[in-house]
């Protein structure tokens, strides 16, 4: 590409970003601030700097620490559930373990209509089936983990090295044989390495579940938000960082020994 080219592309590219901007900005409707936002902001600032520390452990009753526990509960479940769900899927979906594109590409769209639907619109769906709290809450982040965890398993699949594969076959092994000896040993660590990194993920979406009533450390903020209870609302985010940021670390490490 001569530098005259490159330039104009450069050009091009910067006024439709630009030109995206101002047509993104012109259904926006600035309604001004409210008139409470500055007593409003105040008192959140004033109590999320001052959290109840009280709230950390509550022998009567739902405290942090057990709706903390039952977040990471949510969490690990429905990593569970859809690591169980998605691995058959993912083998559908690989091009390498089936002879017709058709297969694999028929098993692409099912994981990509899996994606399309966000994880707050399957809570709300399975709270309507099983009723609020955790069950809906794990059966929602699990099947909406499929769709990734699967397309991640599926190229993992087809970017492991065919040659073990090809060997067994030519030695007489059966399907099973191939799968249980050069397969799985290969895509093993892959599978064991993303489902970490989907769980980090399901720990922050459990949270937001929580806010809509399927269950976890989310019910209690809504309602310390709905009540006006910054200080609550303070010692809840903070324990939501401690935990998220803690996960993140041990996951990381894992994922780092497993690959």
């Amino acid at each position: 590409m001569s530098p005259a080219a490159g330039r104009w592309g450069w050009i091009v590219g910067v006024a439709a970003g630009v030109i995206l901007i101002a047509w993104s900005l012109v259904g926006l409707e600035f309604t001004g601030i409210q008139e409470t936002a500055k007593v409003m902001s105040k008192a959140m600032l004033n109590g999320i700097l001052h959290p109840d520390w009280n709230y950390v452990w509550l022998p009567e009753g739902e405290d942090l620490i057990r709706n903390l526990l039952l977040t990471l509960s949510i969490s690990y479940l429905g990593n569970i559930v859809s690591m169980i769900i998605c691995i058959p899927i993912a083998f559908w979906a690989a091009a390498n373990m089936s002879r017709s594109r058709w297969v694999s590409g028929s098993g692409k769209i099912v994981l990509s209509i899996i994606r399309t639907v966000p994880e707050v619109i399957m809570a709300i769906i399975f709270i309507k089936a099983v009723g609020p709290g955790a069950y809906a809450g794990v059966l929602a982040l699990g099947v909406h983990s499929v769709g990734m965890l699967g397309k991640l398993y599926a190229e993992a699949i087809e970017n492991m090295d065919m040659g073990p594969t090809e060997a067994l076959t030519a030695c007489g092994a059966n399907r099973w044989q191939t799968l249980s000896f050069a397969v799985i040993p290969q895509v093993l660590p892959d599978f064991l390495s993303y489902a970490l990194f989907r769980f980090e993920i399901n720990v922050r979406s459990a949270t937001l579940l929580g806010i809509i009533g399927a269950g976890g450390i989310g019910t209690p903020l809504i309602f310390a938000i709905n009540g006006f209870s910054w200080p609550r609302v303070g010692i809840i985010l903070i324990g939501i960082i401690v935990t998220v940021s803690i996960i993140d670390y041990i996951s990381g490490a894992l994922r780092k020994r497993i690959v």
